[in-house]
């Protein structure tokens, strides 16, 4: 048997992959059809941030004892105004570190850039760029330090395919799902880890149309943009006027190296559509 514990948010969760019978399918339940025997414990929660992992998610993984752990979270800081990518990456560290001593093989993402993602103006996305840019400073070291199969995601080509990702920008759609278990998949072959067949990276269903898209923006995708108005977008304009006014210096890579104004997004490009 192979017990795969998986943390993490509503990504990990499976949002935007929907599973035939009702609710989320996702990366880890795909994940584990490629693994021998698998037992999954899907731990993750909506809107969970680092802390809220290392809280209430990390005690029931270290009693489950994994032989397989994945810790995938980030992006709900980098969408709060009392964003912190210290704080961040201390919880990851601590709950990598205890998943570690209890002998689990960790799989951990280098996260892609929701600027890109969300397609928002340049002023706009890159100050979320650069936060994003911290988380990951954030989580190389930890992946690092703690010897994790880690994935960079931000660098993948295959990241911003926009047919990877549903209609919110945020949650990859079943391909994309498809393509985390895949990127996982792969690197527990390549340390070794005895496996059974390589997750299909082609969806079983056609994805949403477009009246399915236009449907969730008036509905779920406007309320999600409300809540997130009363805290991101007052501060992504802050931060944007900040910018014009001078070059900040708030974060370093691992490296030591300040981290660009402009980020990584303008240096990319536009999301491919």
């Amino acid at each position: 048997m192979t017990r795969i514990v998986t943390l993490g948010d509503s990504i990990t969760i499976g949002m935007g992959d929907p599973a035939p019978g009702g609710g989320w399918r996702g990366w880890a339940q795909h994940l584990a059809a490629g693994l021998p025997d698998p037992e999954l414990h899907n731990l993750a929660v909506l809107g969970a941030q680092a802390r809220h992992v290392e809280r209430d998610q990390l005690p029931e993984a270290l009693e489950l004892r994994p032989d397989i752990a994945s810790l995938v979270v980030g992006i709900n800081d980098t969408l709060r105004a009392g964003f912190d990518p210290a704080r961040t990456g201390e919880c990851a560290a601590r709950t990598v570190a205890a998943l570690r001593d209890r002998g689990a093989t960790v799989l951990t993402m280098r996260l892609p850039d929701p600027g890109r993602m969300f397609g928002l103006p340049a002023g706009l996305a890159r100050p979320l760029s650069r936060r994003m840019q911290a988380v990951n400073a954030e989580l190389d070291k930890v992946a690092a330090r703690h010897g994790t199969l880690h994935w960079d995601a931000a660098r993948d080509p295959q990241t911003y395919d926009r047919r990877n990702w549903s209609v919110d920008r945020l949650h990859p759609n079943e391909r994309g799902h498809r393509l985390i278990a895949c990127r996982f998949w792969d690197r527990l072959a390549a340390a070794g880890h005895d496996l059974a067949a390589r997750p299909d990276p082609e969806p079983s269903a056609p994805g949403p149309s477009r009246r399915d898209d236009l449907i969730w923006m008036a509905t779920k995708g406007t309320r999600w943009f409300l809540r997130r108005s009363v805290d991101l977008i007052p501060y992504l304009l802050f931060m944007a006027v900040r910018e014009r006014l001078f070059v900040p210096k708030d974060w370093m890579t691992a490296e030591g190296e300040w981290l660009p104004a402009m980020g990584d997004a303008a240096a990319a490009g536009p999301v491919p559509e």
